[in-house]
């Protein structure tokens, strides 16, 4: 072992202490990096055995080639296959059984009346299937439904509803059915396929609500017969199926579903996770920088004195390298434990919240520990590089000094460097939101203005700290005159140490900010282009819900309270080639429940061979009124529209527009996703709104609700998605508050005969207390204004660069009491940083501090 090790590990073993929060530091980081990579193989592996169990049993699946898939969709829309194609399938070599697979959106409503499932997962009907082993559903309990109306159920939706056999409940379809449970079933052991609800029919029945007309089903499932396999299979079905129907093999169905969960809910969720382990680590290269930065400005004369014994540069630069090095490798790998652990916690804690983790063991791949092992090393070395390289430059004649003076607050040349770079930010931040909309020149100015804060901080640190300490004179006297000096004694270390929590405020305040925007925006456009009194909706998102049913804005049209009733049904299409939404709907009526802006041309005489679009789907088109364009639908059929109405607005109206004559040909399975209703003059919004939930309750209790709630409700996925963020940042956030911690840790150890000195004169143990709590607080404060106001630029940058990348309007929203709330926390938690170091520098030995060196 050579001297530089010898003197790190002598080191290490003598002040462990000071290294407690950099290893807690890199082990956070750590075990939240490798706890979503173990998370994300578990999951996917868990997807992949239980799509793999669902289809063990379909050697082949026959179904429609084309599908249709419009924008931000991966999952696109097939046409339908005749179910006469089983008589010809069975009789293709190879083959004991086929059977038709009809299946549609089916959403149960639970005995207490609410609707089951629908936030997210798919909510799904069909056919019951008598043989087991092509149907991916086992019956459980009772027996397989054998007339109209009754029906199986998955076991989870049941519990979830509260129902169980014997009972009878409303099936949205979305018309509402009525229907009896006589049996639950599994899915491959499990009470169901994750939060997927399923429900299955009678074939009748399945035909009759899940199908646009009779003989229709989504694909027909296929057993092969002994000795012959699923590649003979399929190749033995190509010759016998007609042109536009394909059939493949049951383990490419089970990839193509296992690829869908990947590539749309795994890649997000855990890209989302591992955004936030970023921030988390980037937190941790702050806390870690400055540690080692005040360790070795402590160590200035021992290194000195190795300098004049002989020690070479690189000897004293390796032996703080080695310092870092093993703590970051024993901290790495405790954070590997720690991050297998987390997924184990979160494999638990997913059942409990009602999302059921696959089952099986934990996937732990050699990547999943690598990686996390390596970034948890290379942040720590990385963070003490400069640190060691600063202490291989101490000259011999250090050893003769008490400490070196930090000049760094008044360093001319960061100043200018940082100023440069601020303006750069703003510079290239304006160019990419307003002169030529780009996000990623909003990107890269975001990341300029992070660095320019970084680079400034110990220049602004100086002035914050007498500005925001500035109170504490009069408030404290004495003691607060202390605290502020002391948070001013090194501008440099007080900016590196708010320099980790503030990069976690300004994440908390750029998702706050850019939360209440999209809440302003939703507000925003509802207010806009909703005239309606009321609106119609079922509460749910994703694949989930089945949607409201075509016939209830008739329905509700009937009352003498309204004036106007329109729904909005959804169909898909093919537009030169790309897949686009439809908006099926009643034009009139919608012209007169909802503000389009604009109109050029008629939205009175669009028939069933008209088209209405938005000006910005004309101008990419380029279509103008009385212009053609061909529609390729899901059946196949081509069909020629003329453009009869350009309308300005589209956020709720879509931006295609055709009446239900012209889409009643290709159809589905027809359901609306919204009815506005508009009431006479002289009805109140109670007596209206009374009226149309008497209509309502017949077709499955959907939500009525006033424009603002509409509004409110549309929004309140936002409020969501910021608890899971606050959620996750608090990690972030944990690691900055270890920082302060720690560095006040250490600083106390570096004054200790000063707080002696300031002891014998009489300060009393709490007036020191209060000391180091409120030097604390300056400098949390310090960092929580700081990522305030980065977070606000942030988020407006956000804010505007999705404003340009979308036809949508965006607006900008300040939350000033959720601003408050996050800077009272970031305050808060410096005090709390604060106790365990006030508290240890109260209990010093008053003569030993004196006489320490």
């Amino acid at each position: 072992m050579n001297a530089s090790v010898r003197i790190s590990v002598s080191s290490l073993r003598a002040h462990k202490r000071r290294f407690a929060g950099t290893f807690l530091a890199v082990l956070l980081g750590v075990a939240f990096l490798a706890g979503t990579l173990v998370m994300g193989d578990t999951l996917r592996a868990g997807f992949d055995t239980m799509f793999g169990n669902a289809t063990s049993g379909t050697d082949a699946v026959v179904r429609s080639a084309g599908t249709i898939t419009t924008p931000g969709e991966s999952q696109g829309v097939r046409q339908p296959v005749d179910t006469d194609l089983v008589t010809a399938v069975e009789k293709a070599p190879g083959v004991a059984a086929a059977v038709p697979d009809i299946q549609g959106a089916g959403q149960l409503v639970g005995a207490n009346g609410k609707p089951i499932g629908g936030q997210g997962p798919p909510t799904l009907a069909g056919n019951w299937i008598d043989d087991p082993k092509l149907n991916s559903y086992q019956l459980a309990e009772g027996r397989a439904p054998s007339k109209s109306g009754e029906v199986v159920v998955n076991r989870g939706a049941a519990e979830k509803g509260d129902l169980k056999i014997g009972d009878t409940t409303t099936l949205r379809t979305p018309d509402p059915v009525k229907v009896t449970i006589v049996g639950l079933a599994t899915f491959g052991g499990e009470d169901g396929m994750a939060q997927v609800t399923y429900t299955g029919m009678t074939r009748s029945d399945a035909e009759k609500y899940l199908t646009a007309q009779p003989g229709e089903a989504a694909s027909i499932l296929v057993r092969a017969g002994p000795g012959t396999g699923q590649q003979e299979l399929v190749d033995a079905l190509t010759p016998v199926l007609p042109k536009g129907v394909e059939a493949i093999t049951g383990q490419e169905l089970a990839a193509e579903n296992t690829d869908m969960i990947s590539g749309q809910f795994l890649t997000l969720f855990t890209t989302f996770l591992l955004v936030f382990s970023g921030v988390a680590l980037l937190v941790a290269t702050f806390s870690i920088h400055n540690t080692f930065a005040i360790v070795v400005a402590q160590r200035t004369r021992e290194n000195a004195l190795l300098r004049a014994l002989g020690a070479s540069r690189r000897q004293v630069t390796a032996s703080t390298l080695v310092e870092a090095s093993v703590v970051a490798v024993v901290a790495s790998a405790a954070g590997l434990a720690g991050g297998i652990g987390i997924a184990a916690g979160l494999q638990a804690l997913f059942p409990a919240i009602g999302f059921p983790f696959p089952e099986g063991d934990l996937v732990i791949s050699g990547l999943s520990m690598a990686l996390p092992l390596a970034v948890g090393i290379v942040v720590c070395l990385g963070s003490a590089l400069l640190p060691a390289v600063r202490a291989g430059r101490t000259a011999p004649l250090a050893a003769l000094r008490e400490t070196a003076v930090d000049q760094s607050g008044a360093s001319r040349t960061r100043a200018v460097v940082g100023t440069g770079l601020a303006a750069l930010a703003v510079a290239v931040t304006l160019t990419g939101v307003i002169v030529s909309p780009s996000l990623w020149l909003a990107g890269s100015g975001a990341i300029l203005a992070l660095a320019a804060f970084v680079v400034l901080g110990p220049v602004a640190s100086t002035t914050a700290v007498r500005v925001l300490g500035s109170p504490l004179d009069k408030l404290r006297g004495v003691t607060g005159a202390l605290a502020r000096r002391n948070a001013l004694r090194s501008p440099k270390r007080t900016a590196a140490t708010a320099g980790a929590l503030m990069i976690g405020v300004a994440v908390v305040s750029l998702f706050t900010v850019f939360g209440a925007s999209l809440k302003a925006t939703m507000d925003q456009t509802v207010s806009r282009s909703f005239a309606g009194d009321v609106a119609v909706s079922t509460p749910s998102f994703g694949a989930g819900g089945s949607g409201l049913s075509p016939r209830l804005a008739p329905a509700i049209a009937e009352r003498p309270e309204v004036d106007t009733a329109v729904g909005l049904g959804r169909g898909v299409a093919e537009v030169d080639g790309e897949g686009r939404a439809l908006t099926v709907t009643d034009p009139v009526a919608l012209e007169r429940a909802f503000d389009l802006g604009d109109v050029q041309g008629s939205m009175r005489n669009l028939g069933d061979d008209g088209i209405a679009i938005t000006e910005s789907e004309a101008d990419k088109q380029g279509l103008r009124t009385g212009d053609t364009a061909q529609l390729a639908f899901t059946d196949g059929k081509k069909e020629t529209f003329t453009v009869r109405a350009v309308y300005g607005r589209s956020e709720l109206a879509g931006e295609y527009v055709i009446t239900r004559e012209a889409w009643a040909p290709h159809r589905t399975q027809d359901s609306d996703t919204l009815v506005a209703v508009t009431f006479k003059d002289g009805v109140s919004a109670a007596d209206g709104k009374a009226a149309v939930e008497k209509v309502t309750s017949a077709y499955g209790n959907p939500e009525v609700q006033t424009r603002d709630e509409y509004a409110q409700s549309s929004a309140g996925g936002i409020d969501m998605m910021l608890t899971l963020v606050y959620a996750l940042l608090a990690l972030a956030v944990l690691i900055a508050l270890l920082g302060i911690a720690n560095t006040l840790t250490l600083a106390v150890h570096e004054r200790t005969r000063e707080l002696g000195l300031l002891r014998a004169v009489g300060q009393t143990r709490s007036q020191l207390r209060a000391m180091v709590r409120w030097e604390s607080v300056l400098v949390a404060a310090f960092g929580t204004v700081g990522g305030l106001a980065l977070g606000g630029f942030l988020g407006w940058v956000l804010v505007k660069a999705s404003d340009g990348a979308s036809d949508s309007t965006f607006a900008f929203a300040v939350p000033p009491v959720q601003l408050a709330v996050v800077a009272l926390v970031g305050v808060a938690a410096g005090a709390l940083a604060g106790l365990r170091p006030a508290r240890r520098a109260a209990r010093l030995d008053v003569l030993r501090a004196i006489a320490t060196e």
